[in-house]
């Protein structure tokens, strides 16, 4: 069977016919063409393939695609803004919250989505806000030093 799928994606309506068992993770691969939400290992155990489901992180490889029709879908792509890096992007990148980068997309859905709902957390709750995403290079204190660096631009920036 086959469903029209209607959401929001990265700001922008869409409407796709989609396979009812076809994953998120593959409807934004393969149909939406963004890349940046990773396959990792397929089970729900890694959280490289988090995004944002109205403004709740979300992880695509066990989420049917159908299953976000009529909601607010965004994925790291999303978070540019003109060109331009996201605050929180820009963190990781000067904090050097990333090493092979795999983890990166993942990391920043979640951290994104603590930051909005705590534009400036402490460290502990950082790690709780994370704890469902593997990396396997930086060891994390680089990734927490960033979404630390980022909540406080926030307040700093409001």
């Amino acid at each position: 069977m086959k469903t029209i799928l209607e959401l929001t994606l990265n700001g922008r309506p869409r409407q796709d016919l989609v396979a009812d068992n076809l994953l998120l993770l593959d409807y934004l691969r393969e149909v939406a063409g963004l890349t940046g939400t990773k396959r990792g290992c397929d089970g729900g155990e890694c959280g490289a393939c988090t995004v944002l489901v109205d403004d709740r992180p979300r992880l695509a490889c066990s989420t049917l695609a159908v299953q976000v029709a009529g909601k607010r879908v965004e994925t790291v792509e999303g978070l540019v803004r003109g060109g331009r890096m996201s605050r929180l992007q820009q963190a990781f990148h000067e904090k050097l919250g990333t090493q092979c980068g795999f983890c990166t997309p993942g990391m920043i859905m979640a951290a994104e989505a603590l930051l909005r709902r705590n534009p400036d957390p402490g460290r502990d709750e950082i790690k709780a806000a994370l704890a469902g995403n593997l990396c396997r290079c930086t060891g994390y204190v680089k990734i927490v030093e960033a979404v630390e660096a980022a909540g406080g631009a926030t307040e700093a920036a409001e």
